[in-house]
């Protein structure tokens, strides 16, 4: 974490996918895709942007509007990926989705991005957000101290978090996907260090950046757990609802904490950054030459699109 010193102003960010890379600019996405007969796929699309509402801009607000893009753009960009190495090309839809092309025809494909999102969001908000309350809901009649309630619902959320994780990455496809986030992760910080942005060059660089969703994802339990502390634990129902209005208030301060971790290298900001950077231990691996040079490939042609230079020796 020390070793983290970015030489060159950066605001591309980028996503993993499955056996591809998506990097975004601020005007441009490109996607990057290594294809089954080893051929990367290169698509280029308009961000999604709300900068042009004034509201959108304001601290903490422009966190939450930033959240539901890049939302929607990962989703997006995860389901073009996909589309490469499923099976069976041409095989019939079901009949949720014949329908939904039956009735809205184009527009089916934005319904079920809507669909694909929101059931993400669905099953992170009960997984770690219904089920540890629930759980710890129980434990009342035993503990009265409101703090230890809290605190034991914070540590079953970060628990079960790392233990979701560990578990999934198990997976064979999704070990690939942690790969090539390392490789993202590498790209970016062979640029930020002022080098040419080469596969011999980003291979030294480690897999673990500040500016990293996971590090986010860090930052919203630390501080929903220490925010939600203050809520009463009398009624689950209350406590449960309380905590979904201020989901966007701790998405907003997550998002400011994760500007300023990619800005500042500041000892308090480089603590503060120490946890989430220990959870991208977890999220990313080690990539081979071939995912760096997916994410290369990304990585130059949006930074060709915003007009900035490609460091080159």
């Amino acid at each position: 974490m020390s070793e983290y010193r970015p030489v060159v102003p950066n605001s591309i960010g980028g996503q993993a996918l499955i056996e591809g890379v998506m990097m975004r600019g601020k005007d441009k996405i490109a996607i990057a895709v290594r294809k089954p007969d080893g051929d990367i796929e290169m698509k280029m699309e308009q961000a999604l942007s709300f900068e042009k509402y004034k509201i959108a801009k304001l601290p903490i607000l422009r966190g939450m509007f930033a959240l539901i893009g890049s939302m929607i753009v990962g989703v997006k960009a995860l389901t073009y990926s996909a589309e490469f190495f499923v099976e069976g090309e041409g095989e019939e839809k079901g009949k949720f989705e014949t329908m939904l092309y039956a009735k809205f025809g184009k527009r089916a494909d934005d319904i079920l991005l809507g669909f694909s999102i929101a059931f993400a969001f669905v099953f992170a908000m009960l997984l770690f957000g219904v089920l540890p309350t629930g759980i710890v809901g129980f434990m009342k009649n035993f503990i009265e101290t409101q703090w230890l309630l809290s605190a034991l619902e914070g540590v079953m959320k970060i628990v079960m978090f790392i233990t979701y994780i560990a578990l999934i990455s198990k997976m064979k496809d999704i070990r690939r996907v942690f790969e090539y986030h390392g490789a993202e992760h590498k790209t970016i910080h062979c640029y930020e260090s002022g080098q040419e942005v080469t596969v011999e060059n980003a291979r030294k660089f480690s897999t673990l950046h500040p500016r990293c969703g996971t590090s986010f994802i860090f930052y919203v339990l630390a501080i929903s757990i220490i925010l939600f502390s203050f809520l009463s634990w009398e009624s689950l129902l209350v406590r449960l609802l309380s905590k979904l209005l201020l989901l966007p208030f701790v998405a907003g301060l997550s998002f400011e904490m994760i500007r300023l971790a990619g800005r500042s290298n500041h000892p308090v900001v480089r603590a503060l950054s120490a946890p989430g950077l220990m959870m991208q231990k977890l999220t990313t691996n080690e990539p081979d030459d071939g995912q760096l040079e997916v994410a290369i490939a990304a990585f130059k042609r949006v930074l060709e699109e915003m007009d900035e230079p490609i460091n080159e020796a």
